[in-house]
């Protein structure tokens, strides 16, 4: 049988894992009977965990919320997985880098060696680079977390990626992160449609203490914000037909410029856009010569004359 302080921290350890347990099943597990099982459940109250407790059939015990936060046992696993999330989260998110760093300190004093260095691997040989994306501040993504969550509505000051400032009245529904940046998906009030909100560029946040009924998502969110990220608005576009399967162009049209999608068994269509004429012609160079143009939005004039200017300056070089 395993000492009364080794059996307190299995018994905690079983408690953290999952969330309801049986009498029975704690006590198989701890190989001690219903009476000493009782006894330890109260010691680890006394020392501060909430544990609840319900009688009579489906009854048992559960790991409750308390209103201070008491020790947590992690495995091996769990706590290099701590450490290194703890790294790559200070790189991502603004104003955690103290926090981060407190944690991490703590996690080393107890961590034994073995695992210290599985947690230092990844960060002993990794470079951070300068001027790298700018960071989402912790404060904003709990604030918004809650908003998602909770079905509130929220007043967003907000600068574009022009630097143009606007305030807008959201009902945020899900964050989304590509490991560098965070993403919010809203709908937004005055546009009326869904909008994808880069939280870097959020300047302030106000409650407005309403909440809203939930709008259902038409599609896949995490779609949505990869194709806006891809392909943000822009203000001049093309859609053109490749020779060619999608499978066929995917390994060959960069993702970063412009939206594939599937078309018959020989063709695919590629949607561009960019902020100029010229950056659009560019960006049909890129794809090359085997295509249609199927959709110009009225910009072929203005693409042929920035095409025979770039065919006159090569001319007179």
């Amino acid at each position: 049988m395993l000492s009364t302080s080794n059996r307190l921290l299995r018994l905690l350890s079983l408690m953290q894992s999952r969330r309801h347990w049986t009498g029975a099943e704690l006590s198989q597990r701890l190989e001690v009977d219903r009476r000493t099982l009782r006894r330890d459940v109260e010691r680890l109250r006394e020392l501060g965990y909430p544990i609840d407790a319900s009688p009579g059939l489906g009854g048992g015990y559960r790991l409750g919320a308390g209103s201070e936060m008491p020790p947590v046992l992690l495995e091996d696993d769990e706590a290099v997985a701590v450490a290194v999330a703890l790294r790559t989260a200070a790189a991502s998110v603004g104003r955690m880098e103290d926090t981060a760093l407190r944690l991490l300190s703590k996690l080393d004093q107890w961590l034994p060696a073995r695992l210290r260095r599985r947690a230092s691997a990844l960060y002993s040989v990794t470079l951070s680079l300068a001027g790298g994306s700018p960071t989402s501040d912790v404060e904003s993504l709990l604030r918004i977390a809650a908003a998602c969550r909770d079905g509130f509505r929220l007043r967003m000051h907000y600068r574009d990626r022009s630097n143009r400032a606007s305030e807008r009245l959201i009902e945020p529904l899900r964050l989304v992160h590509t490991g560098s940046r965070w993403y919010l998906v809203a709908w937004d009030m005055k546009r009326e449609d869904w909008r994808t909100f880069r939280m870097d560029r959020v300047q302030s946040l106000h409650d407005t203490g309403a909440q809203f009924p939930p709008r259902p998502f038409p599609g896949d969110v995490g779609e949505y914000v990869a194709q806006s990220i891809t392909q943000p608005f822009t203000r001049f576009k093309v859609k053109l037909r490749l020779r060619g399967s999608i499978e066929q162009q995917a390994g060959r049209v960069p993702p970063w410029c412009g939206i594939l999608q599937a078309g018959d068994e020989h063709h695919c269509v590629l949607d561009l856009g960019a902020e100029s004429v010229e950056a659009l012609l560019a960006l049909m160079a890129l794809v090359g010569p085997e295509f249609e143009v199927i959709d110009d939005h009225g910009l072929l004039p203005q693409l042929r004359e920035a095409s025979s200017r770039l065919e006159r300056a090569l001319t007179t070089a």
